[in-house]
């Protein structure tokens, strides 16, 4: 082993350098404590290079291509930038895509948040960072990296996760490629075959079709989002499907291959249970093919735990990462885990959350558990999909029969109708007294609408105390408000609006004001 330089005795080591390693020591810092960053490739991690930063330029450019072929709803002339509106790639399969212009376009935004994430910056705060070094746990308080052994009274491992590959015979020689390299190539594909409609595949495909790209997106489960509420995401694969988005639910990949230039993938349609994404491909029943001129995978992702030396530390990984209990340490008391390692849910905004929670939990005595019960997310389709607490579903299995659902229809919502927007839906669920046990909202700025309903579930508040705040107008937050009101819509019985008409009636006779 080598021998430990003096002075590398550290309060908090680092080991990885994406959201969840930079607050961590950046806030370890702050607080007066020394802390060491240690990245093997470049700070920033996947959400500025191949992730949330880049995706979302992307999916910016396609916005714009798609108000652009809009432009006569708007009462503006056909012709955009010197070329006539019908010259530009539509959403109709095959009309090809926009040039290399649209990818150099998500490097340059990528390049300008950079500096969000440059070691200097980290440097200036007080953390020494060790950039492009490998690191390895050589025991339970020591960590190799590069010619230094350094020792950490807690060490913090960070290490992100990367697109998984399924095991889908002949899949990695067909030409598949996934959100990792997509932003490096030089231009898009003509066509492209998306295998997984999770939040990955959705946001892509979507993207790819309105930048002139063929797409077919292929999912096992049922249904597009199968981790979203069924009812919503049925509205948004409809909304896609009628972008020109050819979508193929319950259908297994089991083999791929290039031929005549094509890369050709093979499926299966699973049996009835097709919403059973266990269900054995073998059994399915008919067979389908879909061609196209590239794979894009975004299948899962798998922990990044190889490398690390977690043996010789006594750190255990469990299926999906490595295992942490409620205040994210591991196996080893001093050692702890935050972000995608630990196969949680693997949002931005959730690592940022968990590091928070790791530096108060490592550095002070008194630890906390994290909550995880009030976390909203969004999907960044267009419109976006945005969810916070419990489905429908899962909302019945818990509380069966007490389960109230109030839904409002955007599409009649004015700033939709002003924005010449796609309408959607605000779903609301409560339990029997009115109390909010989840929301989900398909509508334009559904990332932020969202956090309202948050706000709400974490005080306790009811689903009136929604229908009573004053909303700005014209906003797309009136859209909660609505679907609240109907809260008190329903409370009208029969018997109740009886009664209120022979009030109105009775104070009509006497001439009341």
């Amino acid at each position: 082993m080598h021998a430990k330089r003096a002075g590398d005795l550290f309060d908090l080591i680092v080991i990885g350098g994406g959201t969840a390693g930079l607050v961590a020591a950046a806030g370890a810092a702050s607080l007066g404590a020394r802390s060491v960053l240690i990245e093997r490739q470049r700070l920033g991690g996947e959400c500025l290079w191949s992730g949330c930063v880049p995706s979302k330029a992307l999916i910016g450019s396609a916005r714009i291509a798609d108000a652009l072929r809009r432009t006569a709803e708007f009462g503006l002339s056909s012709s955009v930038a010197g070329a006539p509106a019908s010259e530009l790639p539509g959403r109709a399969p095959g009309t090809g895509p926009f040039g290399s212009a649209v990818l150099a376009s998500v490097r340059e935004t990528r390049a300008r948040v950079q500096p969000h994430d440059d070691p200097s910056r980290f440097r200036e705060l007080g953390v020494e960072v060790l950039e492009g070094t490998a690191a390895r746990l050589v025991s339970p308080v020591r960590v190799e990296a590069g010619d230094r052994v350094l020792e950490g009274r807690r060490i913090l491992i960070a290490t992100g996760s990367r697109p998984a590959i399924p095991p889908v015979e002949g899949l990695a020689e067909a030409g598949c490629y996934t959100h990792e390299t997509a932003f490096e190539d030089d231009s898009l594909p003509r066509s492209v075959v998306v295998l997984g409609a999770g939040p990955i595949g959705v946001e892509f495909a979507q993207a790819y079709c309105r930048l002139g790209v063929e797409v077919t997106l292929v999912e096992l489960a049922g249904r597009i989002l199968p981790n979203e509420d069924a009812e919503v995401a049925a509205q948004l694969e409809s909304l896609l499907r009628r972008e020109g988005i050819r979508i193929h639910v319950g259908h297994a990949a089991i083999s791929a291959e290039r031929s005549n230039g094509e890369s050709v993938l093979h499926l299966k349609s699973m049996n009835a249970a097709a919403s059973d994404v266990s269900a054995d491909p073998t059994e399915a029943a008919a067979t389908a093919t879909v061609r196209a001129e590239r794979i894009f995978v975004a299948a899962g992702r798998l922990a990044n735990v190889e490398g690390l030396g977690l043996e010789a530390a006594g750190v255990d990984v469990g299926r999906d990462g490595i295992a942490v209990d409620g205040t994210l340490r591991t196996s080893r008391r001093h050692i702890y885990a935050a972000g995608d390692v630990t196969g949680g849910l693997r949002f931005t905004h959730v690592a940022d959350h968990e590091a928070r929670a790791v530096v108060r939990n490592a550095l002070f005595p008194l630890a906390a558990r994290v909550d995880y019960s009030v976390v909203p997310w969004a999907v960044f389709s267009d419109p976006p999909l945005a969810r916070v607490g419990l489905t429908e579903a899962e909302a019945r299995e818990r509380h069966g029969d007490a389960v109230r659902v109030y839904r409002y229809d955007t599409s009649d919502l004015d700033r939709v109708i002003t924005d010449r927007e796609t309408g959607g839906m605000v779903k609301l669920i409560t339990d029997r007294r009115g109390r909010l046990l989840g929301g989900h909202v398909l509508a334009p700025s559904a990332g932020t609408m969202i956090v309202e309903v948050a706000i709400a579930i974490r005080h306790r508040l009811r689903i009136a105390d929604l229908s009573k705040l004053v909303h700005p107008y014209p906003t797309m937050s009136e859209g909660i408000r609505r679907a609240a009101d109907m809260y008190y819509r329903s409370k009208l019985t029969d018997r109740s609006r009886r009664w209120l008409d022979r009030y109105f009636r009775a104070t009509r006779r006497l001439g009341g004001a």
